[in-house]
């Protein structure tokens, strides 16, 4: 049982408004308790749904929330615009922007970033963790088809259109299931030249096979729905290297010029602000009541968290258990703050789902096993109910509609760069190697244009597959 402390608790402060945190604000809300909400965005973020996003789906709107607005009529609730990089221990005082928050109790609820896995080039493929990696990867796929459309030169229009996604886990696998959709059907009549079905959509995963959380046959089917949609999955295949105009896997080298990252995730630094001991993915180990060792009073919560399941395996960092761990520190606190024990954490396993294209999924419940429409239909209203706000889940559910019946997707927007800089924008596109040559190894003749796209602020300068918007490779 978790041991009320012997001080009165009462100022606690909330580090990450996802699912984690904004579930414990929620359940803190109108409680004798000061909390305070620091997040370094305005807006809570519905992560399962970026992808959708990426892929022209759906607008950043429909799956963000702002924070204030869902707290607006809770009094002992602020919110603190701020990026955290600290934690002062012994003065109990959450470090965030040159300001200090004290706090009586600390939940941290930060989240994950897109992992490197080792390799620097890496760091440098758009992965969707958040609105602006989504908007940029959106920004990517489509630029390529309007390139293609007008490219003379064959091979670099093979480069083009084709699009490699690193990672079978379902954030991969939803992405190419999707991409596979924008290529054969919302974009299928949309060009006179090029042939946007021709595209090619290759599925990286280096495991023997998809999506290995689910049950082998699940995995098998959704192996033959993304093989139906066209896209070509590679198993028991890494990738050993990267540039910025392909990948090698294995002994074959695939050309192309978008690349996605969705084969991993690692935490961000809440371990370095506590000095806590942590995985090799930097997820905090946890006591049972989801505490740091030694501090009682601090709790991680979410991806940011390291605790085993009953099967002696870590907890999945989805949605389901943030939520759940939130609602279970909040229940804790309200508990200590009426001097109460409060029982360990325990996990509920809700099940787990992947969606296939727009209108299949696979859903495993226990024993239960979805596939096809009805496992989209049931993945649907699982993400649905999920989502914050009556608007939030009015609008996607319309939209998704929409698709289902058009086969079109109403935001396909490039923005962040204007039509005539297209050009420019794709000849930016830097390695490592030929960055620090100044442009002499460049696969274009195309130093010039990079200049001219530097002095064009704010235009972004893309350096292996990311935006740097000073322009300068060695800021990255």
């Amino acid at each position: 049982m978790s041991q009320a402390p012997t001080e009165s608790h009462s100022r606690i402060v909330i580090v990450g408004a996802g699912f984690g945190g904004l579930t414990a604000a929620k359940r803190l809300a109108n409680t004798p308790l000061d909390v305070t909400v620091v997040d370094q965005n305005n807006y809570h973020l519905f992560q399962p749904l970026l992808y959708q996003v990426a892929t022209a789906s759906l607008s950043p709107a429909d799956i963000a929330s702002p924070i204030r607005g869902i707290l607006r009529n809770v009094d002992n609730i602020r919110v603190i615009l701020a990026k955290v990089s600290g934690v002062d221990l012994p003065r109990r005082e959450v470090l965030a922007d040159g300001r200090r928050i004290p706090f009586d109790d600390l939940i941290i609820a930060t989240g994950a970033e897109n992992a490197c896995v080792g390799n620097d080039w890496a760091h440098f493929l758009p992965g969707p963790k958040t609105i602006d990696d989504a908007t940029y990867i959106r920004r990517r796929i489509l630029i390529a088809f309007e390139l293609a459309e007008t490219e003379p030169d064959a091979d670099e229009r093979r480069r083009l259109l084709n699009f490699v996604v690193v990672g079978g886990g379902p954030t991969g696998v939803e992405l190419a299931g999707s991409i596979a959709e924008l290529a054969n059907r919302a974009l299928a009549s949309n060009f006179r030249v090029i042939d946007p079905r021709s595209a090619r959509i290759v599925l990286v995963e280096a495991a023997p096979r998809l999506l290995t959380t689910f049950d082998p046959s699940l995995s098998e089917t959704a192996r033959r729905s993304l093989g139906q949609l066209g896209v070509e999955v590679r198993l028991r295949t890494g990738v050993t290297e990267c540039d910025s105009s392909g990948v090698s896997i294995g002994s074959e080298r695939i050309e192309s010029r978008t690349i996605i990252w969705a084969a991993g995730v690692k935490a961000t630094p809440a371990a370095e602000w506590l000095g806590a001991e942590h995985d090799h993915a930097g997820r905090v180990m946890v006591e049972p009541d989801l505490s740091v060792p030694g501090h009682p009073n601090i709790f991680v919560i979410g991806d940011a968290a390291l605790m085993l399941g009953a099967n002696g395996k870590p907890m999945p960092g989805d949605a389901g258990v943030a939520k759940q761990q939130g609602k279970y520190v909040a229940k804790l606190l309200i508990a200590r703050s009426k001097s109460k024990t409060f029982r360990p954490f325990r996990y509920r396993d809700l099940g787990s789902i992947a969606a296939i294209g727009h209108k299949s999924a696979i859903v495993q419940m226990h024993r239960l096993k979805l596939t096809g429409v009805l496992g989209w239909l049931v993945w649907s209203v699982a993400h649905i109910y999920y989502l914050i706000g009556f608007r939030n889940r009015t609008i996607v559910a319309m939209n998704w509609v929409w698709n289902y019946l058009t086969l079109q997707r109403g935001t396909r927007l490039i923005t962040g760069v204007t039509g005539s800089r297209i050009e420019d924008m794709a000849k930016c596109v830097l390695s490592r190697a030929a960055a620090k040559t100044d442009g002499a190894a460049l696969p274009y003749a195309a130093t010039a244009t990079l200049e001219q796209s530097s002095r064009q602020a704010p235009q972004s300068v893309h350096v292996d597959g990311r935006i740097d918007q000073a322009g300068d490779p060695a800021k990255r």
